[in-house]
């Protein structure tokens, strides 16, 4: 995929810090030891697969703005590996970052689309719906 123009990591390392990583016993909200300084990974040629196939939906979708840039919102956006899942997930230490209006609006447009929309903190998780309500899940 070709990079868009002003979508570049520059100094966001947001994954880095909020992704569970097992292979690197990397727990969710804990920056991952391999960040270096203004972002980048110090590991980067020998990353494990999934850091190689995780793809940041803000980098790649056009239609969200420089402003959503996931550690200007608090929060990541992106289509879960595992399931048809479209997740916002956000630092433990800030759990309702997925309810900034800006990220909400988004949200709640990806359900109205028809996907399973769920915001994920740490541990906790919600689910967004079409109508715009939110049910934590147990």
């Amino acid at each position: 995929m070709l990079d868009i123009p002003g979508k570049v990591c520059g100094p966001c390392h947001f994954c880095c810090k909020v992704l569970e990583i097992e292979e690197m016993k990397k727990t969710a909200g804990k920056l991952c030891e391999h960040c270096v300084g203004a972002g980048g990974c110090g590991v980067y040629a020998t990353r494990p697969d999934v850091c190689r196939d995780y793809h940041c939906q803000w980098k790649e979708d056009r239609g969200l703005p420089a402003t959503m840039r996931p550690d200007r919102v608090g929060t990541l956006l992106m289509d879960d590996p595992d399931s048809d899942e479209y997740h916002a997930v956000c630092d433990p230490e800030k759990p309702f970052s997925w309810r900034n209006p800006l990220i909400f609006r988004h949200l709640v447009s990806e359900a109205k689309a028809g996907r399973i929309v769920v915001a994920k903190a740490g541990l906790r998780a919600w689910r967004i719906y079409a109508d715009g309500h939110w049910q934590e899940s147990a």
